[in-house]
């Protein structure tokens, strides 16, 4: 029998969310957000560096400190905040994915809040003109994709350009208990992706921004004078739980997981259930036949205003058990290769969106040639190889080889 799934209450952005751990395949232990204690948590350290310093700080809903904001702590103990730069989705994490933010004031604290995801997506130099440190607090997800590394990467080289250092404070990646996909090519670099590393780099956010700070990745070969404060208690050989979804999008750690594997449908005529409160977990279309699950999006503020097949209802797979006998630490292709088969008129599957999300366009080749998953995981390894002894020179915590 199909289970109907008609979504009409909006999603709201919690202070925390569910995590069951009950249906996916444990190889890995799991810790969680109270064991571990994150950058923003070490104030003893950072502290006195901003001591009658004017700061700016990148953040969003995750920049917090136990269950208080960053920001709102700074402003308590009289910390000099000038202003607040907003990546996707907003300082207070509400905007649709893609959603133009622009410039405003915060109600709560009254500051200017920048938007770097709008017209201008790098800060300008009149923007830190009054600036003498930059603090960056972001809880990533650890898909190259996913564009607060994007984001993290200009506030880095728009610092460097005008000698600013910037204070990154750490946080686990819910993602960083493996590496996969395909490294990215130059010629398909985008805000989606803009270095050469794999769709799962395996990285914490401050690990990444080491990394392209040293390798010469900023633009022109620019340095920053980073700072990194560590997390405590963490490694890559562990599941970490969040206690914040890091975005409208990514409700639960199930989507989170599944997210590397499912995000390349959104370069298809595929839903990943977007306008549902399980987005990330569905996959479906309304032609398909073969599915067992339906569902029906809806639009509503703060997740999806405008999601793929509105008010149209789709058949597909609710991936709710999907690692209850799959591995965790691997890209899925197998989904995304028996949806492409399925549908009769191949031209019109794949959009031009798919190219940068992969990084390349020999996985959408592949694909239609009729390559396996075995085939195609097999073609990334002398890549992912090249880049793991990069990212091993970059590691601040104990990996998971």
């Amino acid at each position: 029998m199909k289970k109907n799934l008609l979504i009409l209450i909006p999603v709201i952005i919690a202070s925390s969310f569910a995590c069951s751990q009950n249906q996916l395949k444990q190889k890995l232990e799991v810790i969680y957000s109270e064991d571990v204690k994150v950058g923003a948590e070490r104030t003893e350290i950072y502290f006195p560096l901003l001591t009658e310093k004017s700061i700016a700080i990148v953040a969003n809903h995750t920049s917090l400190i136990k269950n208080t904001h960053l920001v709102d702590s700074l402003l308590n103990l009289g910390i000099n905040i000038n202003k607040v730069f907003s990546p996707e989705h907003g300082f207070r994490g509400t905007a649709d994915a893609g959603a133009r933010i622009d410039n405003k004031t915060d109600k709560k604290t009254g500051l200017p809040i920048i938007s770097l995801y709008g017209k201008n997506k790098k800060p300008k130099k009149e923007d830190l003109s009054d600036i003498d440190i930059v603090i960056f607090d972001i809880q990533d997800v650890g898909a190259r994709f996913y564009t607060y590394i994007s984001t993290m990467t200009y506030v880095l080289e728009a610092c460097a350009e005008n000698n600013i250092p910037v204070i990154i404070l750490d946080r686990p990646n819910p993602n960083g208990f493996y590496v996969d996909g395909p490294v990215l090519e130059k010629k398909y670099k985008s805000f989606i992706g803009m270095h050469p590393v794999p769709v799962v780099h395996g990285m914490t956010i401050g690990e990444y921004a080491k990394m392209i700070n040293e390798e010469g990745w900023l633009k022109d070969g620019i340095k920053c004078d980073l700072n990194i404060i560590k997390c405590l208690n963490y490694d890559h050989a562990k599941l970490y739980q969040l206690p914040v979804r890091p975005s409208p999008n990514l409700p639960c750690m199930n989507s989170i997981y599944l997210y590397p594997s499912l995000c390349f449908f959104e370069g298809t005529i595929i839903s990943v259930g977007r306008g549902t409160n399980t987005p990330f977990e569905l996959i479906g279309h309304p032609d398909f036949s073969d599915g067992d699950f339906t569902f029906t999006p809806k639009s509503f503020p703060g997740a999806s205003l405008n999601p793929p097949y509105k008010n149209i209802s789709c058949l597909g797979y609710y991936l709710k058990d999907f690692f209850k006998d799959k591995d965790m630490n691997k890209i899925h292709l197998n989904l995304l290769i028996e949806m492409y088969d399925f549908f009769k008129d191949k031209n019109d599957f794949f959009n031009s969106y798919f190219d940068r999300l992969a990084g390349t366009s020999e996985l959408r080749k592949q694909i239609i040639a009729g390559k396996s998953e075995e085939e195609i995981r097999k073609s990334w390894q002398k890549d992912i190889d090249r880049y793991k002894k990069i990212r091993k020179k970059y590691l601040l915590y104990p990996d998971f080889e």
